[in-house]
């Protein structure tokens, strides 16, 4: 059985695995979903960047999902520190187009999501 204080990172990890795998089949959708505007979606080169990126995310989900699965919690933890970064990037890009409301919303999850790895809590609750 998974352990209740387990759930929060392991919605983040397959947030990351199944959410990347959007823009393989609508890219402007994905683009709108994930907050940049309608010129952005519209965009053939944003969505051709936009399956790229997916694709990473992607990959740290499975990442994620294996480290899980090996039952390091450790290595766990350390890869949900780092989306700080991807916090603060996504965030930066959301205010640089103009949706403010998105960008803090991005930027705060990664506040979240990296501090529970930061803290070490996905090891510390096992």
């Amino acid at each position: 059985m998974i352990p209740f204080g387990h759930i929060p990172p392991l919605f983040v990890a397959a947030a990351l695995t199944f959410g990347g795998l959007f823009p393989f089949f609508d890219s402007p959708g994905a683009i709108l979903e994930f907050g940049l505007p309608d010129h952005v979606a519209a965009s053939s080169p944003a969505q051709s960047v936009m399956i790229l990126s997916s694709g990473r995310g992607t990959a740290i989900g499975l990442a994620l999902l294996m480290f899980y699965y090996r039952r390091n919690y450790s290595a766990f933890d350390t890869v949900m520190a780092t989306l700080f970064y991807v916090g603060v990037v996504d965030g930066y890009v959301c205010w640089l187009e103009g949706v403010s409301g998105k960008a803090l919303f991005r930027f705060g999850s990664g506040v979240l999501i990296s501090g529970w790895g930061f803290l070490g809590l996905t090891s510390r609750l096992s």
